[in-house]
C-alpha cells in the first residue's frame, strides 16, 4: 500500500513513522507513507497557502491552488487512482467498517486541513474523483495531522504481516461490532482482584462463552448504540 500525505507539517509525522508498527510495517515495504508540504507548491515571496475569507468572519482559509496543485503532482508520481481522504470535522465518523474499507485500496492520499478549513471549491475538485471526508470524533484539532496519524494507524494494522498475530485484528473491540471483552495476564491475583477462574479452566467453548458474554455486556454499558444494529434476529 501506498499512502501519500499532504500537510503543512511534515515534521509531525517523521517519529511516529519510524516507530511501532507503522514503523516495522514500512520497513518491511508494507507500507510506504510520502510526506508532501503543499506550501511547496504556493506562489509568491510568501508562499502563502491561506487568506481571509470572502463575506469577512474570524480565522483563514485554506487557498485552493496550493493544495490542488501539490495533489495533482503526487498524483502524477504513481499509477492507478487513489482514494482521496480530506480529513476534516465536518467528514463522516470513522468506523472500523471504514477503515476496513480504506485498507483494501492500494493508494490513499490524506489531506490534512488547518486554519477555519478548506475553501469549498476543493470539496468540489475532489467530488469528480474517488474521495470521502471522514472525521476522528466530534471535535476540532488545530490541525490534520493528528488525525491523519490515527487514520494510518488504524489501516496499516489491518495490512496482511503487519501484526505479528493476524487472529489479533478479529477479536479486538469493533472487530464483531462489539467492545473486546476484558483481558487478564499474569500475576494471577492482584491487590486482592483475581483472574476469573473461567479463564484459567482450560476449557475453551467455555472461555470462548464467557469473552462474548462479557463484550457484550461491556458494551451494553459502555457503547449500548452499537448493539442497536445486533438487536434483531441475525444476531443470535
Amino acid at each position: 500500500m501506498l499512502i501519500d500525505v499532504l500537510t503543512l507539517f511534515p515534521e509531525v509525522f517523521e517519529g511516529y513513522l519510524s516507530s511501532s508498527i507503522v514503523g516495522r510495517a514500512i520497513a518491511q515495504n508494507i507500507v510506504a507513507v510520502r510526506l508532501t508540504n503543499f506550501r511547496d507548491f504556493a506562489s509568491g515571496v510568501h508562499r502563502s497557502v491561506d487568506d481571509r475569507p470572502f463575506g469577512g468572519g474570524p480565522g483563514m482559509v485554506l487557498m485552493c491552488p496550493p493544495l490542488i496543485d501539490a495533489m495533482e503532482h503526487v498524483e502524477q508520481s504513481g499509477s492507478g487512482e487513489p482514494v482521496r481522504v480530506l480529513l476534516t470535522p465536518q467528514g463522516e465518523p470513522a468506523t472500523q467498517a471504514i477503515v476496513r474499507q480504506l485498507a483494501t485500496e492500494p493508494w490513499l492520499i490524506l489531506v490534512c486541513g488547518h486554519y477555519e478549513g478548506f475553501d469549498e471549491r476543493i470539496r468540489f475538485v475532489l467530488r469528480s474523483r474517488r474521495s470521502r471526508e471522514i472525521s476522528i470524533g466530534d471535535f476540532v484539532l488545530s490541525g490534520g495531522e493528528p488525525a491523519a496519524i490515527a487514520l494510518i494507524d488504524a489501516v496499516v494494522r489491518l495490512l496482511p504481516g503487519a501484526l505479528g498475530d493476524e487472529q489479533s485484528v478479529q477479536s479486538e473491540s469493533f472487530a464483531e461490532g462489539m467492545l473486546e471483552y476484558p483481558q487478564y495476564t499474569r500475576p494471577r491475583e492482584y491487590r486482592g482482584w483475581a483472574v476469573p477462574e473461567v479463564l484459567l479452566s482450560g476449557d475453551h467453548g467455555k472461555i470462548a462463552a464467557w469473552r462474548r458474554e462479557q463484550a457484550r455486556e461491556r458494551t451494553r454499558k459502555r457503547r449500548p448504540d452499537l448493539l442497536e444494529p445486533l438487536s434483531g434476529p441475525q444476531a443470535e
